[in-house]
């Protein structure tokens, strides 16, 4: 039963380590972004320097490799809030 007081501990359990594995892919996510942002950055001196197409359209693409990770880490602290939500109402319906 789900709302016995084994049910609320296993989905606590299973919300936790939900948790868990988001805040894992949120630190990759992170760190990819950051390397993403340093070679965007790259790519824009670079394309202000030498006015060539080539690292103009090399500088668009990073960017918006970097604004997909910004995507990506948004959505994920979007679900790590929601499953903070959903622990804190488990906790709350948990009988001492």
């Amino acid at each position: 039963m789900p709302n016995t007081r084994g049910g609320i501990e296993r989905r606590l359990r299973d919300v936790t380590r939900r948790i868990a594995k988001a805040r894992e892919e949120l630190a990759v996510i992170e760190a990819q972004r950051a390397a993403l942002a340093e070679d965007a950055d790259e790519a824009s001196v670079r394309a202000l320097v030498s006015e060539q197409i080539a690292d103009g359209r090399t500088r668009t693409e990073a960017t918006r490799a970097v604004e997909a990770m910004d995507r990506s880490r948004q959505a994920v602290l979007a679900e790590i809030e929601q499953l903070v939500r959903t622990r804190d109402d488990l906790l709350e319906r948990l009988p001492l």
